[in-house]
């Protein structure tokens, strides 16, 4: 006996049926046209089809346009300005400019000679570290710490006519931080370093040049900042040399310091240029500030960092 057909079959075979009744009269009426309407027919079927893209291209570059007018929010420019941001052009900085600890240097009335050692019984990583550094900035002399204090070092340095000293501290067998003291009257800063990478971790990196870099400072907006450029620029002597096309970098990022070394190279057709990493790579954070030279004891202090007062929210800096 043959099967019973249910009422969803008899549904099915109803819908095809409709389907292949339907699909018959439209060929039907396709060849009862003209030749010429099923041209014009399809000419404008086209036509719309290319002015349906065309309006679609023309209103994503319109929102491009307006995307790009629309500046992105970031913690960089919502910044809350305070009190201490500076004016370059305001009379009172430029008197402090004239006046302050750095005049001498940026009055070309001395040239930049530094003296770098280490703390006390250093490993050999620190070693590596102030070994590249001296190669980044001219004018370098290494000594041995040995057991000499902080203070003592200072005073030698001044007999000797040093303009900085830099003495890279270690916790742990690893570099920890880096004390620069302008010298002969200060100030003294203490940076924490929160990262390090050595040159030889840079993938491709570039041969070192004896040439003088030319240095850039980013960012440093306000008195505290104002100062601690002045600190960095200090320890480099004023006139570069553009043919060895050195670049030394203080980058200031949300307080956080960020040193590089590049070299930039001109391509072949001469009207670009690419930068070449010859490292190493810093991240430093401000800690403290102090007047006059290296004194933890009895030395005043300008600034010390403390977050919950100094950064009460996101959007506030120091530099």
């Amino acid at each position: 006996m043959g099967k019973m057909l249910g009422p969803k079959t008899k549904r099915k075979n109803k819908v095809g049926v409709v389907s292949l009744i339907f699909s018959f009269f439209i060929k039907i009426t396709i060849l009862k046209m003209p030749r010429g309407n099923l041209i014009k027919k399809f000419q404008n079927q086209k036509e719309v089809k290319e002015k349906n893209k065309a309006k679609k291209i023309k209103k994503e570059e319109n929102d491009g346009e307006d995307r790009a007018k629309v500046v992105t929010r970031t913690i960089e420019n919502t910044r809350e300005l305070c009190e201490t941001m500076i004016n370059l052009e305001d009379d009172e900085i430029i008197h402090d400019q004239a006046h302050d600890e750095f005049a001498p240097y940026f009055g070309r009335q001395t040239t930049p000679k530094i003296l770098m050692t280490t703390s006390m019984h250093a490993k050999t990583v620190t070693f590596d570290l102030m070994r590249e550094l001296e190669m980044v900035i001219p004018n370098v002399e290494v000594h041995s710490r040995k057991l000499v204090p902080i203070k003592r070092i200072v005073e030698q340095a001044i007999e000797n006519e040093f303009t900085d000293i830099i003495v890279i501290q270690e916790d742990r067998k690893k570099p920890s931080g880096m004390i620069f003291c302008h010298l002969p009257d200060g100030p003294t800063a203490y940076f924490k370093i929160n990262s390090m990478t050595p040159s030889k971790k840079i993938k491709h990196v570039g041969q070192k040049t004896d040439h003088y870099p030319e240095l850039i400072l980013n960012n440093f907006d306000t008195r505290l900042g104002f100062t601690i450029g002045r600190l960095f620029a200090s320890i480099f002597p004023q006139d570069p040399e553009y043919k060895g096309r050195r670049v030394v970098t203080f980058h200031n990022q949300r307080d956080y310091i960020f040193f590089r070394h590049h070299r930039y190279e001109f391509k072949r057709d001469g009207t670009r240029a690419a930068l070449h990493e010859l490292g190493p790579r810093l991240t430093l954070r401000l800690k403290w500030l102090q007047k006059g030279t290296f004194d933890t004891i009895e030395g005043e202090y300008e600034w010390v960092y403390k977050r919950r007062i100094q950064q009460p929210n996101r959007r506030t800096f120091v530099l």
